[in-house]
Formats: C-alpha cells, structure tokens, sequence
C-alpha cells in the first residue's frame, strides 16, 4: 500500500512541475517565438562553474520533466525550496541538513511541509546543468539587486507550507528575484488543464467509459453517479 501511495505521489509530483512545451498545440499555439530562442539559446553551466556566479543569480536545473530552482547566496552555497518531512519529525540539525531523500520528498509533498535549505551548488545540481538568470527573459518584472535577493533569500530559510501548484520552488525564487511569487510551469499547467477541459472530446471519452464501467460492474449507484455525473460537468463546464 505505501509503496503504491508512493508511486503515486511520484508521479503528481512530476505532473505538477511537468514542462508543457510538448502541450503547448493544444493551447492553440506556441510562446512567443522571441522569448522561446533567447531561453534556449542560453547554455547551461556546470556545477564546477560556481565561481561565475554572483549572489542573488537565480540558478534553474532542468530535470527531464520539470525543472528545479534556487538563489545563488555566493561561496558555492545555494539556497532553494524542497519538500521534506524531516523537519516535522525531528529538531536535530545533523539529520536535516542530510541531503533528501526520494521517500523524505514525497512524504513532504503527502504533509505539504518543505523546507528552504542551503546547500552546495553541486548537491542542488545534482548532476545536471544549471541555467543562469534564463528567467530574467520571460519574466515581465525587471529582477531585483542581487544582495536584495540573497538577502530575501536568507530570511526565509527554514521549515514553510508546500502546495505543488501554490508554493513551490519557482514561487520561493521569483519572490526572492522579482518581489511578487508567481511560477510559469504552474500557469502552463493550468492553462493546459483549462483547454482539455473545454475540449468536448474528452465529454464523450468519460461518457464513454462510464458506459463502460456500467456494462463491466454492473449498473449500482457507485457506478451510475460517476458516470452521469463526470460528463455533465466537463459539458457544462466546456
């Protein structure tokens, strides 16, 4: 059963920071074709290359499905928002400052408890290439001085409610570097939802399937009420 709920959780995770760039057709077209090339066009760094960076740069590791962020504070140190139990169940620093765990994750996204650490650019990197200010491109605020950022960074270091659509850690950065917390990949997310709402295909698909289900479990009020139900509010919503 754990092993199921945390499979589960996985892959919310992952739909909840998924990048939406092989969706964006089905919003009726693509970002603006400018704003598109230049964040392409800017190549990722290696963790080894921290001595490039200047506080308060806002520091993006693209995974295969979402893309993680943080706040440069200088001397290789990072500061990001993660989801963690830890610090719910235990005061001891030692153990905190670990670094997190697959199961420490889900089971903070499961709570909606996250932590804003520092760590070393190596450890948040993990592994992959960092992206430098490629927000500053796409963002309509102008980004903020860099020891303002780090400073606001710093002060929110510590245990904070986590939500994966509403306080994630594009929400920590963008507050920290623009002054107003708002995330792209939650937007796109919600902008992809809306239209697969609004598509009267998927009216028929859920009717069709709640036919389905009535035909292979038999016609009961469990089976009826999801199957009336689910069509008429996509329709009525579409």
């Amino acid at each position: 059963m754990l092993d199921t709920l945390t499979f589960l959780l996985e892959k919310l995770f992952i739909l909840a920071h998924i990048k939406l760039s092989s969706l964006l057709p089905l919003l009726g077209g693509e970002p603006p074709l400018s704003k598109r090339c230049d964040r392409d066009e800017i190549p990722p760094q290696p963790a080894e290359a921290s001595q490039k960076f200047q506080r308060g740069d806002l520091l993006e590791v693209p995974r295969t499905l979402f893309t993680h962020f943080g706040i440069y504070l200088g001397d290789n140190r990072v500061a990001h928002l993660i989801p963690d139990i830890l610090p719910v169940l235990t005061a001891d620093r030692t153990q905190i400052q670990a670094m997190v765990t697959n199961t420490r994750l889900l089971l903070g996204v499961l709570s909606k408890r996250a932590s804003i650490r520092v760590d070393s650019v190596e450890d948040f990197a993990y592994g992959a290439g960092i992206l430098l200010n490629a927000m500053d491109r796409t963002m309509p605020q102008s980004p903020l001085r860099g020891e303002e950022v780090a400073v606001r960074a710093e002060r929110l270091v510590g245990t904070i409610s986590y939500s994966l659509l509403w306080n994630n850690c594009e929400h920590f950065v963008t507050f920290c570097r623009y002054g107003t917390a708002q995330s792209q990949q939650t937007d796109k997310f919600c902008e992809w939802l809306k239209s697969l709402i609004r598509d009267q295909r998927c009216v028929l698909l859920t009717a069709l399937l709640g036919v389905l289900s009535m035909a292979c479990l038999g016609i009961s009020f469990s089976t009826a009420l999801p199957s009336l139900l689910i069509p008429f509010t996509l329709w009525m919503a579409s």
